[in-house]
């Protein structure tokens, strides 16, 4: 599916719809710990200034059709839009939210993409684990580093290319419910 027939397709609300470089398209509910999270996060990317650039669910363009939205993207002060979107280059921490469904997609497929793009830092939330994943100095095959907070340890400042710092609040992240469905 090229990204001109993708941007003209509609999908169902309340759905994150993933394509992989594999042809496969995955859609999978959001729930509501997955934007609270989210929400969460970038309540947090305030303390970076009004004016920061951070997007939620935007696409951004990466080499060989690997496009891609991150559930979180903090950019460059000076960052440009290539056309209609901002370019993987532009990118300082790429955060993504693991849903209930499909660790793996966040956990493997995507440390292993974003690591190959050099993207500084990969933040992943897994709110069914309560913890987040911070993987650093990224390689052809993925990170370096990777080292892993749990929820309700405090605050964790997370170290941008830039020279500044993103503090992820970690007493403040959602949990899931007891009783609602987790891995």
């Amino acid at each position: 599916m090229s990204v001109d027939a993708v941007a003209r397709t509609e999908f169902p609300e309340g759905y994150a719809v993933f394509f992989g470089t594999d042809g496969k398209v995955i859609m999978t509910p959001r729930s509501e710990e997955h934007s609270s999270t989210i929400r969460s996060m970038q309540i947090d990317t305030l303390a970076l200034g009004r004016h920061a650039k951070v997007t939620s669910d935007v696409y951004i363009d990466f080499p060989a059709d690997e496009s891609s939205a991150p559930d979180l993207a903090i950019l460059r002060k000076d960052a440009t839009k290539h056309g209609k979107r901002h370019s993987f280059e532009d990118v300082l921490l790429i955060s993504e939210v693991v849903p209930a469904s499909s660790a793996r997609k966040d956990y493997d497929d995507c440390t292993a993409k974003y690591g190959r793009y050099g993207i500084p830092v990969y933040l992943v939330v897994d709110p069914y684990a309560a913890e987040a994943v911070v993987h650093t100095q990224p390689n052809g095959t993925g990170y370096i580093a990777a080292h892993t907070h749990k929820f309700g340890t405090g605050k964790l400042p997370i170290a941008l290319a830039d020279g500044r710092t993103f503090t992820l609040d970690l007493d403040e992240l959602p949990r899931p419910e007891s009783g609602t469905d987790a891995r």
